[in-house]
């Protein structure tokens, strides 16, 4: 994101760089299929544990995953976005 600082916007530019600057992002792959996932999901076991890029090791809910199960099973470079206090804003496939 690219944010001009001009004096008319000067308010809304630094609402958007606090806004922005309070989250923390954590990107990974993810590599599980369509058994696997449905195992966790179903209760066998119900989080995931992911390394992320810069090797810290992150456990979410496997239900976190679901909008992006395929019949190949959850595949792909994902985003995860948290907030000051670490709690889970968001989930997105990159």
């Amino acid at each position: 994101m690219i944010i001009y600082l001009s004096r008319l916007y000067d308010p809304l530019c630094f609402f958007l760089l606090f806004l922005y600057g309070a989250m923390t992002t954590y990107t990974f792959s993810m590599n599980i299929s369509y058994q696997s996932y449905l195992n966790h999901y179903s209760g066998a076991a119900s989080t995931v544990l992911v390394v992320t890029d810069s090797g810290l090791k992150l456990q979410l809910p496997a239900s976190r995953f679901r909008p992006f199960l395929s019949q190949l099973g959850v595949r792909g470079r994902f985003r995860i976005v948290v907030n000051t206090q670490n709690k889970f804003e968001k989930i997105e496939q990159i």
